[in-house]
């Protein structure tokens, strides 16, 4: 059974505290005791410029020499000597090998004989028709007489034409047999050992290269040409006049090499098996330190993508619909912005499209934060500032370096 007196009584004071309450939160009062509000989180902003970004193209590439020669004999015999040692430097013009000239000596010998016998045939012939000439003048011999001498002498000169051409070739197959160097190089080691018998062009003697300069090859992929020409197209990125950039080469250890070069041919052509244009840069290679061969990585500098924007990787997130990077907007809130990514340089990723000049984008922090959410801008980096976070030593030959 309810007691009603004893409600009763506790009626005037739930009158009077009710509207106590609600007084208290319409003017936002906490009650004693209570959890204070969560300020908004701390975070690192930079500013965003514009600025010249310098791009630079990394691929693998191999070595080769500036000139590579196989050196072969044009005549056929027996090989005497090698007059050289193998991996040794020869000038042009030296002696590589000996092939037994003996046999070139006696041919050379029979043409020089038929030679005099045909310059007397000529003679005679000459003779013939200068004593017939008067003769024909007195009626003592007939036209047929004069143009049968007239003839033969014709025939005799064309004899010794024949014969002279035959002893030119018989003193060239003798000079053959004295192999020389086309080329000033480095020699290989020898094919043919002495004593083995020679059959012409056929067969390889030895090469020799000339290694300074050096080439360095290199595969251009075709998508990635494509992309450069577009970029260059639409005005975001500059090319040296000519496109002959400035080539550095990466050695197998991972050293640089100390001289550049500078790119001097590319391909027209699209290797079908490969998908890449061949292309071909000039190195200075006094000291030999490069070898033909090697594998080694090029990188090409001298492109720069004028008023670029740059930020910071940890900056930019990955979302279903792509990448975005949190700005503060006016009202001090995080704002997400889709973000058209294009190269990674050693400063973070290049932006093509979604930020522009004076936005306000989130370093440091972006992981306490959601769309929306209101943010305080911490002290030291509420001013315009380079992209935050440490970068690696700044690399002269390979400022923005893209990896093939």
């Amino acid at each position: 059974m309810i007691k009603i007196s004893s409600v009763s009584q506790h009626v005037p004071r739930l009158r009077i505290a009710l509207p106590l309450a609600l007084a208290l939160l319409a003017a936002g009062c906490q009650p004693a005791g209570g959890p204070p509000p969560f300020p908004p989180p701390v975070v690192s902003v930079m500013t965003v410029e514009t600025r010249d970004v310098p791009v630079a193209y990394e691929y693998v590439a191999q070595t080769a020499g500036y000139r590579e020669v196989e050196v072969r004999a044009r005549v056929n015999g027996i090989l005497l000597k090698r007059n050289y040692a193998e991996g040794a430097v020869v000038k042009k013009g030296d002696s590589l090998y000996t092939i037994d000239p003996e046999p070139f000596r006696v041919a050379y010998a029979r043409t020089e004989a038929d030679l005099a016998v045909a310059e007397a045939r000529l003679a005679r012939a000459r003779r013939e028709a200068a004593r017939l000439r008067p003769v024909l003048e007195s009626k003592a011999i007939s036209q047929k007489e004069l143009d049968d001498a007239v003839s033969s002498e014709q025939i005799a000169e064309a004899e010794v034409k024949s014969v002279r051409a035959r002893l030119n070739e018989a003193r060239l197959n003798l000079e053959y047999t004295r192999v020389e160097s086309p080329i000033t190089g480095t020699t290989s080691r020898s094919v043919a050992s002495e004593g083995t018998l020679v059959s012409g062009p056929g067969v390889l003697l030895t090469t020799v290269t000339q290694t300074n300069p050096m080439y360095v090859i290199f595969g251009i992929p075709d998508r990635e040409r494509l992309a450069m020409r577009r970029d260059v197209e639409s005005g975001r990125l500059k090319i040296p006049d000519g496109g002959r950039f400035q080539v550095t080469v990466k050695l197998a250890d991972g050293s640089l090499y100390a001289t550049p070069g500078v790119l001097n041919f590319a391909d027209v052509r699209v290797n079908a098996q490969t998908g890449t244009s061949e292309a071909r840069a000039e190195i200075a290679n006094p000291g030999g330190l490069l070898r033909p061969g090697e594998f080694a990585r090029v990188v090409l500098a001298g492109a720069v993508r004028p008023g670029a924007i740059v930020i910071p990787q940890r900056a930019v997130l990955e979302s279903p619909k792509g990448k975005f990077a949190y700005i503060v907007n006016a009202e001090s809130k995080a704002e997400p912005r889709p973000l058209d990514v294009g190269d990674w340089t050693r400063d973070g990723w290049v932006i093509n499209a979604g930020l522009k000049s004076g936005d306000r984008v989130i370093v440091d922090g972006v992981l306490k934060i959601g769309p929306g959410a209101p943010v305080k801008i911490a002290d030291d980096a509420a001013a315009p500032a380079a992209p935050a976070g440490k970068t690696a030593p700044e690399d002269k030959t390979a400022p923005a370096a893209k990896t093939v």
